[in-house]
């Protein structure tokens, strides 16, 4: 053996200190949880045996807390994509989601959910790259709310797809394999189906509120579009605040553990909505402390905690042997998957979608889609004389006005997004007119005054007068979002602001012959006969996200046809509903309600109309395992080129609780002038099944059964009989 020359020694005897340092990075690096050939799982079990349980705990919170020694930077779970990456600086804003719900296109979604997944990543890696670790600019997103709008006076039910089970189920799905990707090992950014298992409303006692619901609407209603997006492989699942027969959502053994991981096999995590594990001892006050929370949350089948009591008081539930170290490692195993099907412990340029930059963020072919969505949610419920579309040459002098005609607020709803190209009502219009043509503009009302307005004098100077009200997320909303709203987030009952009200009344007063076109901006079911007669035409815009303005002028214009269609029922009256408190289906949507209405469910006006024929009709009689095949013929005998969308309902045999009719199949079809399309609709005859209360399972009932084909849930174009 040689030995070492002085000066080399010394500089060796330098360089250990940093040769040591060096040594945990370098094994963290060949650490079996860095190599991408393991299985996932077994990268997890890596991971997990080298994590401390303290460790361990820090990454059951929302605010997932660094572990250095690991080289494992914090992360914030909390990100929302409801209709655009939301919260998080510059991204493309989609019509809110009632509205993307009003296209029946589910196709158009996936589309919608892919741009918001891919300015997510975007975001993520410019994030990143400048080590900001930040709420909004993560990868996992707590959307879709998938929730049934069940009563029109829920604040939130504008983030949901309507009041029908199927419907939501069809754009949940789309929505998830949007965000997704089509890789389930490697997740473009992981969804999250919320709030389960029963929620909407009330908003303001959401926090303490019992939501009694049967075993019967349980599955037949709101848990059906659950596991639709469960078996569609949605990655993470959201409690709910509310108890649901008195069991707190997010420690409910029966709903979280029995149903959803046991019965269904949900493979993904579960995560509370924020502070809902609180709730389960400061409000809704069945248990004592947060300790026993927290032990209850794990067994539950809960994961990750949008609070901190996971964080805080874990470690005392072991010590208090609530709870056992194997039970920390099982739940927080799931966590961990969804990282790794993240990426997170690989090297970020091996991702597919590490050179997503600035250029995949708010891009004309994104702003593009959103116009096209926009367009294809607005629903014409009325066009008295075919007033629309307008000739543009015919109409020299506009005036745009109205409380929401120039609202951001009535273009993003809530949830948004925000960035520099939001095109207002006004500014869609103007831009949609040549030079020569004179627009006006004027705030017309307030929500509130019913005495004083602009603009009347104006529009009686103009050939046409778009007037743009309705409500804004300011009065229907989340609790504490929505603070204009008298109840806490909800609407006390379906009525227009009635400064709008009354503005209407002296518009069509000041202009009894000139042409009126309302506009309304809203989430919900919205009392429209209280200003129908004092507009010629009336569309329901919802909020249509940055495109609005360009969306509606397209339609006024006539550059495309509307094609909406209500993804729920407008009552006459919040007096035809039952309690709003009451979570029965008895009396609720058009599946249960047999009065009479304003506008019936998948109603919408189109500039064309069409006709409807069988090309082939469905079989007599079917068996269990069967599949129900029919095509339509559907013609456009109108003036111009338009889509139409295709529903079929089936009505079930007269027993007891069967709903009146129920939607199972829908097609949007684009169909020229005087051309002919054919929609094939297949509906699984399992898909008929409904839920025996005392059997407690899902039963085919034999009988004779009724196809409907038409063009919203009231129109019978075409029938079939069948027996099963």
């Amino acid at each position: 053996m040689k030995y070492l020359k002085p000066k080399f020694s010394t500089l060796f005897m330098l360089l250990l200190p940093v040769l040591f340092c060096a040594l945990p990075t370098l094994a963290q690096q060949n650490s079996a949880f860095r190599n991408t050939a393991l299985p996932i799982d077994a990268r997890v079990t890596d991971l997990l045996a080298k994590l401390s349980l303290e460790e361990k705990i820090s990454l059951m919170g929302y605010r997932s807390k660094a572990v250095p020694r690991l080289n494992i930077p914090a992360y914030n779970w909390w990100n929302e994509g409801l209709h655009g990456v939301a919260r998080a600086g510059q991204a493309t804003v989609f019509p809110q989601a009632i509205g993307m719900a009003a296209s029946f296109n589910p196709e158009l979604l996936q589309q919608v959910a892919n741009v918001i997944s891919t300015e997510a990543r975007a975001k993520y890696n410019l994030a990143v790259e400048k080590d900001r670790h930040l709420m909004y600019m993560g990868l996992s997103f707590w959307s879709p709310n998938i929730n049934i709008f069940r009563d029109p006076r829920w604040g939130r039910g504008q983030e949901t797809y309507g009041e029908d089970p199927f419907l939501t189920s069809k754009m949940g799905v789309a929505y998830v394999e949007g965000m997704q990707g089509n890789d389930s090992l490697h997740l473009k950014v992981s969804a999250t189906a919320k709030h389960f298992v029963a929620h909407s409303g009330p908003e303001a006692t959401r926090d303490e509120f019992n939501a009694l619901v049967d075993e019967k609407d349980l599955r037949d209603t709101y848990l059906y579009a659950f596991h639709k997006l469960v078996d569609a492989g949605v990655e993470s699942v959201m409690t709910a605040y509310n108890r649901v027969n008195g069991e707190p959502n997010s420690t409910s053994s029966s709903y979280l553990n029995k149903i959803l991981i046991k019965e269904w096999g949900f493979k993904g995590h579960v995560v509370t909505d924020c502070g809902a594990l609180d709730d389960v001892y400061l409000r809704h006050k069945v248990m004592k402390t947060g300790v026993e929370v927290a032990a209850a949350a794990i067994k539950a089948g809960v994961n990750l905690d949008c609070s901190a009591i996971l964080q805080n008081d874990i470690l005392e539930a072991i010590k208090q042997k609530l709870l056992t170290v194997k039970e920390i490692d099982a739940s927080l195993a799931k966590v961990l998957r969804t990282q790794f099907k993240l990426g997170f412990y690989d090297d970020p340029k091996q991702s597919k979608y590490y050179t997503y930059r600035a250029d995949s963020i708010s891009n004309p072919s994104h702003v593009a889609l959103a116009r096209k969505v926009a367009q294809q949610s607005m629903v014409l419920l009325k066009n008295r004389n075919e007033l629309l579309p307008l000739k543009k040459s015919d109409y020299s002098s506009i005036t745009v006005l109205g409380s929401n005609a120039g609202s951001l607020d009535a273009l993003v709803g809530s949830y948004h997004g925000v960035n520099s190209k939001m095109v207002n009502f006004v500014e869609g219009i103007t831009a949609a007119v040549g030079l020569d043509t004179r627009v006006e503009y004027d705030l017309g009302s307030s929500y509130g005054d019913t005495t004083h307005f602009g603009g009347i004098w104006a529009a009686g100077n103009s050939d046409v007068t778009v007037a743009v009200v309705g409500l804004s997320p300011v009065l229907e909303g989340e609790a504490g979002d929505a603070f204009l709203s008298p109840t806490g987030g909800d609407k006390p009952n379906l009525s227009l602001p009635a400064g709008n009200i009354a503005f209407m009344k002296a518009l069509r007063k000041g202009n009894p012959i000139k042409p009126i076109i309302a506009v309304i901006t809203s989430g919900s079911d919205v009392d429209i006969a209280a200003i129908e007669p004092f507009a010629d035409a009336i569309i329901l815009a919802w909020y249509p996200g940055e495109q609005g303005g360009n969306a509606l002028a397209d339609l006024i214009f006539g550059k495309v046809s509307p094609s909406g269609h209500l993804p729920l029922t407008f009552y006459r009256s919040e007096k035809d509903l039952p309690s709003y408190s009451s979570y029965a289906m008895k009396g609720r949507t058009y599946r249960y309600y047999s009065g009479p209405v304003q506008y019936p469910f998948g109603f919408g006006l189109s500039y064309a109309s069409f006709e409807y024929s069988w090309k082939s009709q469905p079989e007599k009689k079917y068996q269990a395992n069967d599949t129900i095949t029919f095509s339509v013929n559907v013609k456009n005998t109108g003036r111009v080129d338009a889509d139409e969308v295709l529903q079929a309902y089936i009505q079930y045999p007269n027993l007891e609780r069967m709903p009146l009719k129920e939607l199972k199949g829908f097609q949007r079809l684009t169909v020229q002038q005087n051309g002919e399309q054919v929609a094939t609709i297949k509906i699984p005859v399992k898909e008929l099944q409904k839920w025996d209360p005392k059997k407690h399972q899902f039963q085919l009932y034999k009988g004779n059964y009724h196809l409907l084909v038409g063009s919203n849930s009231a129109d019978v174009k075409l029938n079939a009989s069948f027996t099963i």
